[in-house]
């Protein structure tokens, strides 16, 4: 039907310029976040880009939900306001019949949005963990610049090694000062070299000397060593033998059905029926006085999805918390929100009115 394709290819335009801006000014906004945590020491300055791209591609459902809702609303406002929708409705079609060209081009959009939200997320997510640990196990490492005081990742021990170094992997002059429980620690030494010990990093010193002292008490205990070993690189694998749920698949959170995982397992499937949801709300909403501007519906659409998505979060954080089970709130939300946009099309498909509904009107009417 030529009216049908006339929609769709207005939709896909709309759809197309609002992705655009929304995922412009996402990445601008993720990267002042991520270059805030590469600036704290939470994540490589090398590998910012990398971050960054992982971030949108997580909050792509979010992005692709909240662009299909805005070009409907955009679209079919438009048409009211051009009086193209009267053509609509005098040929026998009411506001229901426009959810097939409707729905004949979202449906993409929505396989997308499921895909991302319970493939890619927990992905993307994995990654940017991934890339974390890893900048944290070697922090100790990367942090020894020759020539500079450098501190560790936990900031109890702070480095110095000569500028004069052979490689990467060795040095000379080698100065460490630590605190560890009450204990200060200042180690010296004329090289070292860096060697792994049953898989954990550890810096070989070679003919130092090594100064101990109990913080707030005048004894000094000093020894010379030919060799001695510390450890750097932190504790970092802790953080990957138990992997956030955020950042762990769909089928492990099916698998382990506990509280957390439920929460997590209930937002990923919830951007999916919202999505499906906002067309239908977006069907309903748009619409009003061809006199008016279109201004008014696109105000009110941006705040149905902020509290739509406000509700989301929230249920996600009851049923982590145990408060309400995961099939009450599926349900509940997302089948309450169903009915209730439902309910309104079918209104404004059979032009019910509040108005009508009043007693002194029907009395009125009947005189």
């Amino acid at each position: 039907m030529l009216f049908h394709s006339s929609i769709r290819k207005e939709l896909a335009r709309g759809f197309g310029a609002t992705l655009v801006a929304l995922v412009t000014i996402v990445m601008t906004m993720m990267l002042i976040r991520t270059l805030g945590q590469a600036a704290k020491g939470a994540v490589n300055p090398s590998e910012v880009m990398m971050v960054l791209g992982y971030t949108v591609l997580g909050y792509l459902p979010t992005i692709l939900t909240l662009s299909l809702f805005v070009a409907i609303v955009s679209t079919l406002s438009r048409m009211y306001s051009d009086s193209e929708m009267v053509i609509w409705f005098a040929s026998g079609q009411g506001l229901v019949g426009l959810l097939r060209p409707l729905f004949r081009f979202a449906w993409p959009i929505l396989l997308a949005v499921a895909a991302f939200a319970l493939v890619v997320w927990p992905w993307s997510n994995q990654q940017i963990q991934d890339m974390k640990d890893r900048y944290e196990q070697r922090s100790d490492l990367e942090r020894i610049a020759p020539g500079q005081f450098q501190e560790s990742a936990n900031g109890n021990r702070v480095f110095f090694i000569d500028k004069d170094s052979p490689d990467k992997r060795s040095g000379n002059n080698i100065f460490i000062s630590s605190i560890d429980h009450g204990k200060e620690t200042v180690t010296s030494a004329r090289s070292a070299k860096i060697d792994r010990i049953n898989e954990q990093p550890f810096l070989i010193l070679s003919n130092g000397q090594r100064l101990e002292s109990n913080l707030g008490e005048p004894d000094l205990k000093v020894s010379e060593f030919k060799e001695y070993g510390t450890r750097i690189g932190g504790n970092a694998m802790g953080a990957l033998d138990a992997p956030p749920s955020r950042a762990r698949s769909s089928l492990d959170l099916v698998r382990e059905p506990n509280a957390l995982n439920l929460g997590e397992l209930a937002w990923r499937l919830s951007l999916s029926f919202a999505a499906l949801n906002f067309v239908v709300i977006a069907l309903a909403l748009s619409g009003g006085n061809p006199r008016s501007g279109r201004g008014g519906n696109i105000l009110f659409a941006l705040f149905a999805f902020v509290a739509y998505y406000n509700l989301l979060n929230l249920g996600q954080s009851w049923i982590a918390n145990g408060a309400v089970p995961f099939g009450s709130f599926m349900l509940g939300l997302h089948g309450g929100v169903f009915v209730l946009a439902l309910a309104w099309l079918l209104a404004r498909h059979s032009h019910l009115s509040w108005r009508n509904l009043l007693p002194r009107n029907r009395t009125g009417a009947a005189a």
